[in-house]
């Protein structure tokens, strides 16, 4: 990714601009020609269905799979290593045995550079991410011992060691119990509140609709990219979203 300083007369910064960008995987695109931007503060949601590159955009905006064509820019001071990313679980990942504070710490890896060892500044970073999340009681617990929940919880605060300005969260709350997930839907929305710009796959049309401030929706044949109210009056949505009363 290439940092620049970006030229908007608007007062936020834009953090990730996405520039004519195609994706895919071995030389054939998933989507193609995209364009869209994050200004600090932004709440995105990415929807759409099954196979739609949801997932490899993401992937691509982290630099982790190269992009066929087009460019992902950052701005507003964010360097790669300053993005929080919470990947979805796999089952070797949920049976991890270390503790939730190690769990936690290790999202400062990328900030240590050479060194071998954490710093104090790094250890106080994660103690103030497990107290945000309400973690501190299970600092000393083993990870795998851990509900779905409450390792949801101890991956977000992870990826908060990484960042104070942008978290990337790809389906944060699949196989939770709905409290589960309500509980982290309103722990990134009180975060985001607080200032941390959000991007968040999600297949969950009507929890984008209360949250998002901005909506990516991937169609397989296109996409649609606005404001939230933008989108709720868009054909997209009218195409795509159930009848109201039906469950989403």
């Amino acid at each position: 990714m290439t940092e620049v300083v970006p030229s908007s007369p608007q007062t936020r910064p834009a953090l990730l601009v996405c520039e004519d960008l195609t994706i895919g995987y071995e030389g054939v695109p998933v989507l193609e020609k995209l364009n869209f931007e994050v200004r600090a503060g932004d709440y995105l949601y990415i929807v759409g269905e099954n196979g739609s590159g949801k997932s490899t955009l993401m992937k691509t905006i982290l630099g982790l799979t190269p992009p066929l064509s087009g460019r992902v820019v950052t701005g507003g001071g964010l360097k790669r290593s300053e993005i929080g990313y919470l990947p979805q679980q796999t089952a070797v990942q949920k049976d991890f045995p270390a503790s939730v504070r190690e769990v936690v710490l290790s999202g400062c890896l990328n900030r240590m550079g050479l060194r071998p060892f954490y710093s104090r500044t790094e250890k106080d970073r994660a103690a103030r991410s497990m107290e945000r999340l309400g973690l501190t009681g299970l600092a000393g617990k083993c990870y795998r011992e851990l509900s779905g929940g409450q390792q949801q919880r101890v991956l977000l605060a992870r990826a908060l060691c990484a960042t104070r300005k942008l978290l990337m969260l790809d389906e944060p709350v699949t196989g939770l119990d709905p409290n589960a997930a309500a509980g982290m839907y309103d722990l990134i929305a009180s975060l985001n509140g607080e200032g941390v710009t959000v991007v968040m796959i999600s297949h969950d049309l009507s929890a984008a609709e209360r949250h998002a401030s901005h909506i990516l929706h991937l169609t397989g044949h296109g996409w649609f990219f606005g404001t939230r109210e933008e989108y709720l009056s868009s054909d997209v949505r009218r195409r795509f979203a159930p009848a109201e009363g039906g469950e989403r």
